[in-house]
């Protein structure tokens, strides 16, 4: 929300400075993101009187001219075509920056002549892109006065960002309101007395979709001349960045900012038969005042004739209607629109506008006949002819509501005790009407029109709060409930700093991707659920939220392909979505790896990446968590992203805790990515939280001062046993002295009998009292076979 100084100086009495107002407007909670004063920027510049012009002798396209500053006449050489006697223009002295040039003049000599300063084109000073010629002023533009104050530009202009719930201060007025309430000037009056109509409005206006339109006032004008607009609406309307189009288009959107009230003009002949505010029809369309045209549907409110639909209500006109220089009947609209459906039309269609801004916000109700009295006393003023009797169609909306405030909950809420006076003068000043006080003290407070964010009593101790100074409120520090500090991260937080680590650590880089895909990436991954479809994406291609991080990293992957790096690990930590509510997305560790597992070296085989791969990748963030990874089972119910002889789960009884293996090639294909590719998704909510236990402490890490030990075991079993079922068999023969179970062998062949496959194991073990005899490790290694040949029915290989 743009605004000068002197426009909030319309409508506040203060002497305060601009440094004290930015200050104020901060501590209001309207956060001043800027502050341009041009004035500064521009003061050397002057408006001059160019006395003569003649041909540079030493060059054809340059002229000298003689310029005078008000104070003294100069010498200048410039370049610009339209340079002649007579022309008022604006001067540059010697020593003055050149914004738009980024330079500072110096004197100089061009081509044998001397030149002092020089005459400015737009771009010079930074007002448009214009650079053909020197600015041409009018021939009564006075010599010598500064230029940024002949052309309304040393007036500094205040850039605030509003809150969603703030729409009073979408207008200057309501700025200027907070302003008073605070203590930095006084509130102007606002002229908003009723203009008699002169004659009844030809027009009628018919509201068929009261829900869309609770309420529309309209009023015709007639005989009006639609023309450039007086320099103070110029001004003011090209300093907050808005271009100057017409008069009556200008009055619109000056109300539109002043008051919050926005505004719309029809050209009355071209409206057929009157108005009527409907909601669209199906196939329907709309050539808008941006020259572009919108599909629309019943779903959107459109302000119609009796022929065609003629605007959008509440967000843009229609070019159809739209009043242009020859205009002289004249129909305009102040109406209130439904919030939510305006909000949807806008981004549904992608219309940004001032008008919009407002509207889906929620603007003052009751301000509706008022805003109309006061543009129509600007339009008779400005652009002349009659005005008639204002034709309103459907009511008010019902916005009073009585509130009760508590004086003392400011202080119990607040931490800061504000008299009972202070309190009601600032809620009084806020536009708040006090209608009375119980027994016990408590106030029953009507909040304002405008003010639709003001609910309940918490509301209205936050104003008094604000208005009274946040600086105010004491700093308390909060108490220690021990001399020890505790943790800042819960166990969860935690974990999702180990498994970046130990990706990283494994090699793989941290990517940051969308939480959204396209949706048919999505259907690759298992599709969406309802509800998790966007409505405004801001992409085509980012249109749902991803059910699966892979699909972001493996089309990652294959944009570094593309650019020359076929090798690449990606890894991210992140949300995976399943349904729109807050326990239906999962927090994923997922990473990839494409192209060789080894480098490219001359001591070294390439090996291109496997299952394998991805597997110990999940196998080390699910340690790394914190899960019982000895415990956990291998099944082969991969989904179907997945290869599905390559790949595998990582379960905790029912619980998957991980996912693991090859892309399946139609997916890779879909992507247009080159494999081999790995993937794997690990569910960091799944792993359970450690238990708590008594007892004393003990170290994480016993080690033993006794030799450990190895022992080789060969099991013949059938051809389609898993290796990890041997490998959690050995484990379980004795979990005291048993430390370590590797797989070194596996083989099919010749003195293996069909069917069956030998399985080499390398156990090592651990004794932690005493040295182990002979006749212990041949018990141990006896145990071993028999658990081996239980869990699997195979058989020592001999």
């Amino acid at each position: 929300m743009k605004f000068t100084l002197s426009w909030l100086k319309d409508h506040l009495e203060t002497d305060a400075t601009l440094d004290q107002i930015v200050e104020k407007l901060t501590a209001l909670g309207l956060e001043v993101e800027g502050v341009e004063d041009r004035s500064k920027e521009l003061k050397p510049f002057r408006v001059a009187h160019v006395v003569s012009a003649e041909k540079h002798p030493d060059a054809d396209k340059l002229r000298v001219l003689v310029v005078d500053t008000g104070t003294e006449k100069l010498q200048v050489v410039c370049g610009a075509p339209n340079a002649r006697a007579g022309l008022k223009g604006v001067f540059a002295p010697e020593g003055a920056y050149i914004p738009g040039s980024d330079i500072t003049l110096k004197k100089g000599v061009i081509r044998g002549v001397e030149s002092n300063g020089m005459m400015c084109s737009e771009r010079e000073l930074k007002l448009s892109e214009e650079h053909n010629g020197i600015i041409e002023l009018p021939d009564d533009a006075p010599v010598g006065v500064a230029y940024a104050d002949y052309a309304g530009l040393g007036d500094p202009v205040i850039d605030i960002s509003l809150t969603p719930d703030r729409a009073d201060c979408a207008g200057v007025r309501g700025i200027a309101r907070d302003l008073a309430a605070a203590g930095l000037g006084t509130l102007k009056p606002l002229a908003a007395e009723p203009v008699k109509g002169a004659f009844a409005s030809p027009f009628g206006v018919t509201i068929e979709a009261p829900d869309a339109c609770p309420m529309y006032v309209g009023r015709y004008f007639r005989g009006v001349k639609n023309g450039p607009s007086p320099k103070w609406l110029h001004d003011k309307l090209v300093a907050i960045g808005l271009r100057p189009i017409s008069a009556l288009v200008d009055i619109t959107n000056f109300i539109t900012f002043d008051l919050s009230r926005p505004l719309h003009a029809f050209d009355a002949d071209k409206v057929k038969g009157g108005i009527v505010v409907r909601l669209a029809r199906e196939g329907e369309t709309l050539a808008a005042l941006n020259g572009k045209e919108y599909p629309l549907d019943p779903g959107m409110t459109v302000i119609a004739d009796h022929e065609r639909a003629e605007a959008l209500g509440g967000i843009i006109g229609g070019e159809a209607s739209g009043c242009t220089e020859t205009t002289v009947n004249v129909f305009l609209e102040a109406a209130i629109f439904d919030t939510v459906r305006t909000a949807q039309t806008g981004r549904k269609l992608g219309v940004e506008s001032d008008a919009r801004y407002r509207l889906e916000r929620g603007v003052d109700p009751a301000a509706v006949v008022s805003g109309m009295e006061r543009a129509t006393r600007l339009i008779l003023e400005i652009c002349g002819g009659e005005a008639s009797d204002l034709v309103i169609a459907g009511e008010e909306p019902q916005w009073r509501r009585t509130l009760t405030l508590r004086p003392g909950r400011v202080a119990a809420l607040g931490g800061v005790a504000v008299p009972r006076d202070e309190q009601t003068r600032i809620l009084i000043d806020l536009g708040c009407e006090i209608v009375g006080e119980d027994v016990d003290g408590t106030l029953r407070v009507v909040p304002p029109s405008w003010r639709a964010d003001i609910h309940g009593e918490a509301d209205l101790v936050e104003e008094v709060l604000r208005i009274h100074g946040f600086d105010a409120i004491p700093a308390t520090p909060l108490p220690r409930e021990s001399v020890l500090t505790r943790p800042a991260l819960s166990i969860k937080q935690r974990r999702v700093g180990l498994t970046k680590r130990t990706l990283a650590v494994r090699g793989l880089s941290e990517a940051v991707t969308w939480s959204f895909m396209a949706g048919p990436v999505a259907e690759l991954f298992g599709g969406v659920g309802e509800g998790l479809t966007l409505v405004n994406p801001i992409s085509a291609d980012l249109d749902v939220m991803r059910p699966s991080i892979l699909g972001n990293l493996i089309q990652a992957a294959g944009r570094n392909a593309d650019r020359g790096y076929a090798d690449a690990g990606l890894f991210e930590v992140g949300p995976a979505f399943r349904k729109p509510s807050p326990d239906g997305q999962d927090i994923v560790a997922a990473g990839i790896r494409a192209g060789n597992a080894v480098p490219r070296h001359w001591a070294e085989k390439a090996r291109g990446v496997d299952a394998f791969d991805a597997k110990a990748d999940a196998m080390a963030v699910l340690e790394a968590a914190g899960a019982p990874v000895t415990n956990l089972q291998v099944t082969t119910d991969a989904p179907g992203w997945y290869h599905p002889g390559r790949s595998g789960v990582l379960r905790l009884g029912p619980t998957v805790m991980a996912r693991f293996g090859e892309i399946h090639p139609t997916v890779l294909g879909t992507l247009g990515v080159k494999g081999p590719l790995v993937g794997f998704e690990v569910f960091l909510d799944a792993i359970p939280l450690p238990k708590k236990k008594g007892g004393t402490a003990r170290p994480l890490v016993q080690l033993s001062p006794f030799q450990p030990l190895e022992r080789d075991f060969a099991f013949v079993v059938g051809k389609d046993v898993e290796a990890d079922k041997l490998i959690r068999a050995a484990k379980g023969a004795d979990k005291a002295l048993v430390k370590d179970v590797t797989v070194f062998d596996v083989y099919q062949g010749t003195n293996v009998e069909e069917g069956k496959k030998s399985v080499a194991l390398s156990v090592t073990l651990q004794p932690t009292e005493r040295t182990l005899t002979e006749p212990e490790i041949e018990a141990i290694g006896q145990k071993i076979v028999a658990a081996v040949a239980k869990a699997t029915g195979g058989s020592l290989r001999t």
